[in-house]
Formats: C-alpha cells, structure tokens, sequence
C-alpha cells in the first residue's frame, strides 16, 4: 500500500529515486556503446529498444551537448525497469509504451518499429507532451489511480489509450532527464559543477554564480 501511494504520488512515474549505484554507472560513459540498432535490450524486445531509443533522442537531441543515447540513456532505462520495477509497474509500463508506439505506428503508416524514423516519433510525442488542462490532469491521474488499484486487486481493468500515452510520455521524458543529468559527463562537464561547496550564497543571481547552469549537485 505505501508503495502504491508514493508511485501515484510521483504521477505513476517509474519511482526512480531508487536506482542503484551500478544502474547509474551505466551513464557514466559515453564511450564503446554499440549503436542502438543493434543494442539487445535486457527488458524490451529488439523492436521496443530501438523506438525507445529513437524516441529519446527526440527529447534529448545532440546539439552543442551529447544526445541521450550517447549518454546511454536507453540502456540504463531499459535496465531498470527489467531490475527494479516491480511486476505489476512493469506490465504497466508495457501496457503505456505499447499504446504510445502503436500511434506512431498508424500515423506512420508504418508496420514495425524497426522501420520507425525519428520524424515519425516526434509529433506523436508532442501530442502526448502538451499542456494539459487541471481538469485533464485531475482526469488523467484518476483513471491511472482506478487502474492500479483494479489490478493491484487482482481485477481486470482498461485504460484509455489516450490516457496511456500521455502517462508514458510525461514519465519517460522526466526519467530521461534525470538519468542524462545524473550521467557523469553532463554532469561535471554540462551542469554547474562543485563537488566542495564553498561559500554559501543564499540570494545570488544564478547567471552571475554559474552562467546560468542549473546545479549538478
């Protein structure tokens, strides 16, 4: 019961306050990573790795920073929700992502996600990523929250589609983030970095402390 609540609490995102030091070690170098067309998930299959992939580094593209693959982002998700998940976040998970790519699919036009391009994954995703309404949002965490509760009940319950993908893609992108952020290149290199903090400046300007760089730690 207190696990469902903090997961719900955390907007049935994939709780990953918990991940371990040796998941967060798989984004600590960008270096000697097999192209991610030919990465064999632990916890996805060929197909779902490969748009899992693609669709993050439609979040998190190159430009003057690595994408989010080459931070290896794709692996260290895969990897914690096939080590840390608990089974019934993990059929959950799988129950969003297939409801997320079976739109890129149609819209697409496409059969398989092998054949899936990044042009096909972004205005799907910017469907999915748009502001929502309090109304929506209330909505949205609600049938989720029936949804958990059905099948943590050992009853069988739906989910809207549209619904799904809206959870699948504000939690991807959030867990995204926060994995490419924890990665010790980003981390050290991109983010403000002071592993000794020194003076403390409660009301500095953040452009005039760091250049306007968020905190690395």
């Amino acid at each position: 019961m207190e696990r469902r609540s903090a997961l719900k609490n955390m907007g049935m995102a994939f709780g990953y306050a918990v991940a371990t030091p040796t998941l967060l070690g798989l984004l600590q170098s960008c270096k000697d990573k097999p192209a991610y067309a030919e990465w064999t998930p632990s916890f996805l299959n060929q197909e779902q790795g490969y748009a899992l992939a693609q669709t993050l580094d439609v979040i998190l593209p190159k430009t003057d920073t690595p994408s989010a693959t080459e931070m290896n982002v794709h692996v260290f998700i895969d990897s914690y929700m096939n080590e840390v998940l608990p089974e019934e976040q993990q059929d959950f998970v799988k129950l969003k992502m297939g409801n997320f790519f079976d739109k890129v699919l149609a819209d697409s036009r496409k059969s398989s996600l092998m054949d899936v391009e990044a042009t096909d994954i972004e205005p799907v995703l910017q469907t999915y990523l748009k502001k929502r309404t309090d109304e929506e949002e209330t909505a949205h965490s609600e049938a989720i929250s029936s949804y958990m509760d059905a099948i943590e009940q050992g009853g069988e319950a739906t989910l809207n589609e549209d619904i799904a993908s809206f959870s699948f893609a504000n939690d991807l992108r959030n867990l995204a983030t926060w994995a490419y952020k924890s990665s010790e290149y980003v981390g050290e290199e991109v983010l403000a970095y002071l592993p000794i903090p020194g003076e403390y400046i409660g009301c500095g300007d953040l452009n005039t402390l760091t250049g306007g760089k968020a905190w690395s730690l």
